[in-house]
This record gives C-alpha cells, sequence and structure tokens, in this order.
C-alpha cells in the first residue's frame, strides 16, 4: 500500500534536517579544534586579518595537529615540522592535491599550477618545469644573477629610496632571461609593474572572506555574477593576467619557430607543445607562473631582510665584519659560500623570519587516511601552517628575534634540510613540501646569497628620518594581507659604506654593460646554458633515423 504523501514529505523534510544538523560539526574522531556552531562551524571565528596570529594561537590551544570546521569542509593544520613531515613529505602519494579554490580557480582559468589538483596535467608540466630548474640547470643560470645583482646595487647607488623597485627588477628580470629569454631593464617597464600589481591583487582575492565562503557553500556558486562581484573580478584580473601570461609565451613561442629567440625555459616548452599538444593558454600559464614565482617570492624576501636590518643593526654589522675578513675591497662572489656561515645564515633566517608565504598553501588529502590516533577525511584541506613552526620558541627560541647564529653549525642548502630525514633539522618551510616542494629553491637561494652579501658589503642599511630629522623605524608586524605576504612599504637608509665601495660598484656594472647591446640586451650569451636549439619534432625524429 502507498505510504501518504504527507508521510513522504515529513519523512524527506527528516532527512533533510538530520543532514543539515550534521554541518558544522566537528565528527567524532577529527583532531581538536576551536567550538563549533551549526551549520557554519568555526567559521564565525576566522580572522578578517592576520590569520597567521589566530592560527599559532589555536595551535597553542590544541596542539600541532588540529581542525577547523568549515561550512561544509574540513581543514586540517599541521603546525610542528614533525606532522609536516610525517604527513606531506612521508605520505606526499595522498597528500599533494589541492582543495578546490574556486575564485582561484576562476582568476586562473583554471590553469595556474599552484592551484592544481594531482594529477596527470599537473605532473606533465612538473616534469618540464624539473628539466629546467633542477640542480644541475640552476648552476648555468649564475651569469644572469651576477648581470642583474650589479644591475641592482648600481640602480641602489642613484636611487637608493626605490629600493622596493630595484629588488622587484632584480628577481624579475632575472626569471624573464630564464624563462623568456630577454632582460628587464627598467624599474618602470610597464609588464613588471602589471605582473606584480596583478599577482597582488591575485593574492588579495585568495585571502578574502569571499572567496572562503564559496569554497565552503559551493551552492552560493549558483547566484548569477550580479550577486557576486568578487566573482566578475576574479574574471577581469584572469582577462588582464592571462594577457600577459600568453602574450609573453606567443611572442616567445613565434620567435622560437622563427629562430630569433634566445635560449630559455619556453624552448622546452615548445617542444613539449609540439609533442604533446596541450594549448597556448595552459602554456602561457605554466610560463606565466613561473614568471611570478621567480619574481615575487624571492623579491618579498629581500624586503624582509632590508626591513630586518634596519631594526637589528647589530646584524647588519656582524656580517659586515665577516664580509670584510673574507673579502676585503672586492665583491663577493658564490664561491665565497663556504667561507661566509654568518652571511648564509642571514639567508635562512630571511626565510624563516618573513615567510612569505605565512601559512602555506593548503593541500588535500584524496583518501581517508589516519595520524596519531585521528582521522583525516578524504577531500580535506592540509594546511602547513608556515608562521606558527617558523615561530616556536621550542624551535627557535626568541623567535622574533633576527638571529643568523641560529644557523652557525647549519650548512645545509634549502633542498638538503628540506629532504633531511630527521624534521627538526630542516631550516625552513618557505619552499613548500612533499611533491608540491619548489623546484626553483636552488636558483632563490643563490639569488637571495648573492644579493644579501652584496648589499651588506656595499651599503650600509639605516633607519631613514622624516622631514624632521626623527627617524622613522619600520613595524616589522604590518604586513600585506592575502595569501603571500610581504612587509608592507617602509622606508630605508640604503648608502655607500665608502667612496672606494661606491666606486667598485661602479667599475663592475661598467663591465657587465660590456656584455650588452645597445637595448641592453646579451650581446654574446653566457656559455653552459642547459637549453638546445629548437627543432620540429619530425626534424627530430629524422635525426633519430
Amino acid at each position: 500500500m502507498a505510504l501518504p504523501l504527507y508521510t513522504l514529505l515529513t519523512a524527506l523534510v527528516a532527512v533533510v534536517v538530520y543532514q543539515l544538523s550534521k554541518i558544522g560539526r566537528r565528527p567524532k574522531g577529527y583532531p581538536p579544534g576551536p567550538p563549533t556552531l551549526p551549520l557554519i562551524g568555526n567559521l564565525h571565528l576566522m580572522p578578517k586579518e592576520k590569520p597567521h596570529l589566530q592560527f599559532k594561537k589555536w595551535a597553542e590551544e590544541y596542539g600541532p595537529v588540529y581542525s577547523l570546521i568549515l561550512g561544509t569542509k574540513v581543514m586540517i593544520v599541521l603546525s610542528s615540522d614533525k606532522a609536516v613531515k610525517d604527513l606531506l613529505d612521508r605520505r606526499s602519494g595522498i597528500y599533494s592535491s589541492r582543495p578546490d579554490m574556486y575564485l582561484g580557480r576562476i582568476a586562473s582559468g583554471g590553469l595556474r599550477m599552484l592551484l592544481m589538483e594531482y594529477g596527470e596535467q599537473w605532473r606533465m608540466i612538473r616534469k618540464i618545469v624539473h628539466n629546467n630548474l633542477n640542480i644541475r640547470a640552476a648552476r648555468t643560470y649564475v651569469p644572469y644573477q651576477d648581470l642583474e645583482n650589479k644591475a641592482l646595487l648600481h640602480g641602489l647607488l642613484d636611487e637608493p629610496h626605490l629600493f622596493i623597485d630595484h629588488i622587484r627588477r632584480y628577481t624579475n628580470s632575472l626569471t624573464t632571461q630564464m624563462i623568456f629569454g630577454f632582460r628587464t631593464t627598467s624599474i618602470d617597464d610597464p609588464k613588471l609593474k602589471q605582473l606584480y600589481h596583478g599577482f597582488d591583487k591575485f593574492s588579495q582575492l585568495m585571502g578574502s572572506e569571499g572567496a572562503a565562503l564559496l569554497d565552503l557553500f559551493p551552492i552560493l556558486r549558483a547566484l548569477p555574477d550580479f550577486m557576486l562581484p568578487l566573482r566578475r573580478y576574479a574574471k577581469k584580473l584572469h582577462e588582464k593576467e592571462s594577457e600577459l601570461y600568453v602574450g609573453h609565451w606567443l611572442n616567445v613561442k613565434k620567435a622560437i619557430k622563427n629562430g630569433t629567440a634566445k635560449p630559455c625555459f619556453c624552448l622546452d616548452l615548445v617542444r613539449a607543445q609540439d609533442e604533446q599538444g596541450f594549448s597556448d593558454p595552459l602554456a602561457g600559464y605554466v610560463s606565466g607562473s613561473l614568471l611570478e614565482a621567480g619574481s615575487d617570492t624571492t623579491s618579498a624576501t629581500l624586503i624582509g631582510f632590508v626591513q630586518a636590518m634596519v631594526l637589528f643593526p647589530e646584524v647588519a654589522k656582524a656580517g659586515q665584519e665577516e664580509l670584510d675578513r673574507v673579502c676585503g675591497d672586492r665583491m663577493p662572489t658564490l664561491e665565497d659560500v663556504p667561507e661566509l656561515p654568518f652571511i648564509r645564515g642571514c639567508v635562512k633566517e630571511s626565510l624563516r623570519w618573513m615567510p612569505t608565504d605565512i601559512v602555506g598553501v593548503p593541500h588535500a588529502v584524496i583518501r581517508d587516511d589516519e595520524y596519531e590516533g585521528y582521522t583525516i577525511p578524504k577531500g580535506a584541506g592540509v594546511m602547513w601552517n608556515v608562521w606558527a613552526i617558523h615561530n616556536d620558541p621550542q624551535r627557535h627560541p626568541d623567535p622574533r628575534r633576527f638571529d643568523p647564529m641560529r644557523y652557525a653549525d647549519d650548512d645545509q642548502t634549502a633542498a638538503e634540510a628540506a629532504n633531511n630525514a630527521d624534521a627538526s633539522q630542516r631550516d625552513h618551510f618557505v619552499f613548500g613540501a612533499g611533491r608540491r616542494l619548489c623546484q626553483g629553491m636552488h636558483i632563490a637561494e643563490r639569488s637571495l646569497f648573492l644579493a644579501i652579501s652584496r648589499l651588506l658589503w656595499a651599503f650600509d642599511l639605516r633607519t631613514a628620518r622624516n622631514e624632521y630629522g626623527v627617524e622613522v623605524v619600520p613595524d616589522a608586524e604590518d604586513l600585506t594581507e592575502g595569501l603571500l605576504i610581504q612587509p608592507k612599504p617602509f622606508p630605508a637608509s640604503i648608502v655607500p659604506r665608502s667612496d672606494d665601495k661606491a666606486e667598485k660598484v661602479r667599475e663592475e656594472w661598467e663591465k657587465m654593460e660590456e656584455l650588452l647591446d645597445e637595448e641592453m640586451q646579451w650581446n654574446v650569451l653566457p656559455e653552459g646554458l642547459i637549453w638546445k636549439e629548437y627543432k620540429k619534432a619530425a626534424e627530430v625524429d629524422l635525426e633519430e633515423v
């Protein structure tokens, strides 16, 4: 006999109410965390700004592995080196995906490697990138780094108040050479400005409350654009970003095909496209993502280093004493790395003290797992809480002090430290973990060493004074907001240590200019670069026959 309609409706309502009643609860067996509310879980507790401070407080209260229930989603927060090593490294086979970051996907056209889920496309891109950024390849880029670093020093002689712009040009030009084969010669280059402006807006979007709501309550995505202004904004960001990235790609692709391009990463990308047939937009985002990664993270770290030297002048003095003892009147080089342990410590401490990926980019687990008695459900986001680990007083006593001596006995490279089986011996967590580990870390580490050693060798970095002669002391806690952070702009006094040092900087730059043409591009490229001449796939096959 058929059930009455009202009975069916009652049963349906009961099921819906029961399902809704579970939303926002922390299921039994999950890692502990702050108390939840029905439907929203911990959403009401999520900080609107400076999230790294609240995430660290929760780690102190709930332990190194805790959970946040965010509407329909779960975020597992790892706040110890051991937990990161155990899960993201040792279980990387299931912890290397990404949660669905909806607005980030819209703003990237679904093409940004940083946000891609773990799968065939991501692995294909990673293989291409690895071939061009591995430790062997990284050694061939040293002439690029040397040139751009000397251009940075020369720019600071004449425009020290624009130190942030000169630092950004330094890291961007190094990257445009490696990726596209051309130098960025001016701090006023419009594409340079567009890159940093666009990536800053992308980072802010990713860290916004609106982006979080659309991730946590996917039903809201069904709303039309006029009711979702952030989605309209994300689409506009994608249009401008695609114009830059795909534009760079199409220009260099054309030059590669007609034989006029300088050797660069895109040579391998064109070969891969010939073989596998992926789209120009994807190729544009692969090369563009490397451009933003190589430009932004290293520049942000160097800006943090300048701030640290202003706030901790005794550190700058100690570094200069080591440089004077080892290098004397000559400019330091990468060959001096073994003899400059304090400067190596400055590099590591810069990455620890001001980590640009302050709460990491979340991973996602692709199947149910268990850790230390806790359930970690399939699909959960997994955050590596960089700030909490870097500022754990048990790991780093007096953590907000910039102290390179923390690494007095640590001669590991960043890659060696990241792969150290003993998690407590890892220097910092800026370069990620597991299969998402940054493949350009060898290049970034060398760029940081050259910049830090030569800045301290050539210049005094001091507190600036305002028009009334009063010192303007920067606030190390005044950071930009978003997925990736850095100090907000601050003034600094950057002056040559002596006339002889200033003259040496000018002499070194004059030698570099002899290698450049009238457009300040390489006249003859350095020897030893890894890239081979481009040949069409058919030509390669014919040669093999």
